[in-house]
């Protein structure tokens, strides 16, 4: 099997408060997995994703070896010696307010049993920390496979600034030209703003979500095509601003074209993942479709949409057949140029 995409970021343990329904418990997950997950629904069986990741002896390697009966190969996974701390706490409002903070009072309040592999956890910090040392579970550019620099196209998950600017230059220098970039929400301010024209130069498309793109221009614009058009000018091919239950916008660089993509109405049982579910759906449909980045928006949109209706990085792959396409040619009548 040919390697057509990769996916690269930081795997998690994942510890959420639902909704509805009972907790989820130590749970593989992280943005590359559900990125990952949701591509693997349009990708033919004769091609394979790949994953760069980090994780300690102490990860289950039952959850690898899903990991590949799913279609993604590991060899990418870098095992490090002893234990990572990859443990990620969520907890889900009715009205979809999330926190990630304060695990025991969340449990407290719904007269659950706190788990004791939730003590002493902390929550990510909130800024950017300058000369701050490298987080342990961010790959290294010097742990991916080199059959993985041979891939077709490559996707890179939220990570530290200059995890994901290593990682850029390398997969630049192996001459991939397709490589799409979520950005980590910590660096997303005005005080950045210049050094991302080198993430962007010639990169296919930039996915931040409109929180981000807001915190970026904070105090200069409110208009959103404003800002997507600001940063295209660095170099970007394409930038969709992520919505949540908004939808998308997207900005064709080159064509000076603007495009509302409306979310698919659905249920939401688990909004974990979303937006990376919609990140490797727009990946795998910019290969599917020979790089037209309207339409690949629409596989990502499909791919947000199903992920939501379940819980898991691999939901998307257990919907009734045919569902995913038949949302697809529904979404495509939906979006607008503007």
């Amino acid at each position: 099997m040919s390697l057509e995409q990769i996916y690269l970021g930081r795997l998690d343990r994942e510890y959420i408060l639902p909704m509805e329904g009972a907790p989820i418990l130590d749970r593989p997950g992280g943005s590359p997995l559900y990125a990952a997950g949701a591509a693997t629904l349009w990708t033919p069986e004769d091609t394979k994703i790949g994953l760069v990741a980090r994780v300690g002896e102490d990860y289950p390697y039952a959850w690898l070896r899903d990991f590949q009966e799913r279609g993604i190969d590991i060899t990418g996974v870098q095992i490090v010696p002893g234990a990572l701390d990859l443990r990620s706490f969520r907890a889900y409002e009715p009205d979809r307010k999330l926190s990630r903070s304060n695990p025991v009072g969340h449990f407290a309040r719904r007269g659950l049993t706190f788990p004791k592999a939730l003590l002493g956890y902390r929550p990510p910090e909130k800024k950017e920390k300058e000369n701050a040392e490298r987080p342990a579970a961010s790959p290294r550019v010097v742990e991916i496979p080199k059959s993985y620099l041979e891939a077709q196209a490559a996707h890179i998950a939220p990570l530290d600034f200059l995890t994901q600017g290593q990682i850029l230059t390398a997969l630049r220098a192996a001459g991939l030209s397709t490589i799409t970039l979520d950005p980590e929400p910590e660096y997303m301010h005005p005080y950045r703003r210049q050094d991302l024209r080198l993430f962007l130069d010639g990169l296919t498309a930039f996915l931040p979500s409109e929180e981000e793109m807001r915190s970026l221009f904070w105090g200069e614009t409110h208009d959103l095509w404003e800002m997507a058009e600001a940063l295209s000018e660095f170099g970007c091919q394409t930038v969709v601003i992520k919505r949540g239950k908004e939808g998308q916008l997207l900005y064709d660089s080159r064509e000076k074209k603007r495009w509302i993509i409306p979310a698919y109405a659905s249920r939401v049982a688990d909004p974990t993942g979303a937006g990376d579910a919609f990140c490797g759906g727009f990946l795998a449909g910019f290969q599917q479709s020979d790089g037209d980045a309207l339409r690949a928006a629409a596989y990502g949109n499909v791919s947000a949409s199903l992920s939501m209706e379940g819980s898991g990085p691999f939901y998307p792959l257990e919907v009734l057949p045919g569902l995913a396409h038949a949302r697809l040619n529904a979404m495509l009548s939906m979006v607008r140029e503007v």
